[in-house]
């Protein structure tokens, strides 16, 4: 029972496909992946835009969505019927193109930027026996449809004949770039440890457990910065706060997409969540076991349970920050990646090959933490500088 549990979706897509001629069945089983990623994570991106809206509500004491429910019925659902009504209102809005616009690239922007997130998930393992496409090289594929997103960008912010949206896509360029390097390199460990691109073999290597404790590579010393290097990296790529400098609406009225309105617009903001799924399932991948269970008495649950109650997790954590982090400035932003992570992200590669040839034990633990400790207030220190921040003092109007 616990096997049919876990395995009901793959016996459900076999079922289906069988049901074809045999000449058919490659491109129904392509049809079945594609539909069923889309459906899945378009409805987890809807949820999730109610989930923040309620979350980051309850963080400043107000109230978020509440009154929305099913259409043509009275139940409210405590409002997650919002995201129906918004994608409703989209689909209806005009869409507005500027007359001095490029009239087809302004067009393919969002198409070509939709694209390659939904290329990423066809990698991403979800549970057991469960990727669309389980190649050697899947890590290496995840970021190279990744990179497209750079040209999506840049063609939207060029196609708008506005200097506002230049600007941001050329923010949004230099930001995903500089912060692509270090998100890459923290997965070099990985890749060397696991000896292997595979994110299948990646998620069978850390499957193991060490009594009820699992061993998954976030659980030592270059997994753990690995995976917060990675973390903030995924928060720039995804355009999160605190790096959501693209769109800084005080400064370039919403970035690249200024000059995007309706369902186009829509697909910009489908496209940034998915780009979030997508890198999250990757570093569930890469550093916290993929779909395995945390503890071996809990193995009998369904894997794909345990991969998407860690990607909700996950959620959790980026709206979390967006809510109580402020916004970078450019400066920042910049000095942080370079000076920062880039430097701890090449450090951690020499601590995860000390792990791989010192012997276990004790020993081995103490010199690959300080390899990372060190370099990190070192370099903390120097990124701060000599600054000296004064005591805030409140003042009230009388």
């Amino acid at each position: 029972m616990t096997d049919f549990c876990d395995q009901i979706f793959v016996l459900l897509a076999h079922w289906l496909v069988g049901t074809f001629p045999v000449s058919w069945r490659p491109l129904v089983s392509a049809i079945v992946s594609v539909s069923s990623i889309m459906a899945v994570f378009g409805l987890l991106f809807g949820l999730t835009t109610v989930v923040e809206r309620k979350t980051i509500g309850r963080i400043q004491n107000r109230y978020g969505p509440n009154r929305v429910g099913l259409p043509f019925t009275e139940l409210r659902l405590f409002g997650f019927g919002q995201f129906i009504a918004d994608g409703i209102k989209a689909l209806t809005k005009e869409d507005v193109v500027p007359r001095a616009a490029d009239q087809v690239v302004h067009f393919l922007a969002p198409l070509i930027l939709i694209v390659p997130v939904f290329l990423a998930f066809s990698v991403v393992p979800v549970g057991r026996n469960m990727v669309p496409i389980d190649i050697d090289a899947g890590v290496l594929f995840f970021f190279a449809v990744g990179a497209g997103t750079e040209l999506a960008v840049f063609t939207a912010g060029w196609s708008s004949r506005n200097k506002y949206s230049l600007l941001g896509a050329m923010r949004a360029i230099a930001q995903m770039i500089s912060y692509e390097v270090p998100l890459i390199i923290s997965t070099i460990t990985v890749v060397m440890l696991v000896g292997s691109l595979s994110t299948v073999k990646i998620v069978e290597a850390q499957a193991d457990y060490s009594g009820q404790l699992p061993q998954w590579h976030v659980f030592t010393p270059w997994g753990f910065a690995g995976f917060v290097l990675f973390l903030i990296a995924a928060m720039a790529e995804s355009n999160r706060s605190p790096f959501d400098l693209p769109e800084g609406e005080s400064e370039i009225i919403a970035g690249y997409f200024i000059e995007y309105s309706g369902f186009k617009f829509a697909v910009f903001f489908l496209a940034e969540y998915l780009g979030m799924f997508a890198i999250s399932g990757m570093a569930i991948t890469l550093f916290l076991g993929g779909w395995t269970a945390p503890l071996a008495m809990l193995d009998w649950l369904p894997s794909w349970l345990w991969f998407f109650g860690k990607l909700m997790a996950l959620i959790f954590l980026f709206i979390w920050v967006r809510g109580t982090v402020p916004r970078l400035r450019i400066d920042q932003l910049m000095h942080f990646a370079w000076k920062f992570m880039l430097p701890m992200a090449l450090i951690n590669i020499v601590a995860a090959g000390l792990w791989r040839f010192l012997p276990p034990g004790l020993g081995r633990w103490l010199v690959c933490s300080a390899i990372l400790l060190v370099p990190y207030f070192l370099l903390g220190k120097a990124l701060m500088g000599e600054r000296r921040f004064a005591k805030r003092k409140y003042r009230y109007a009388e």
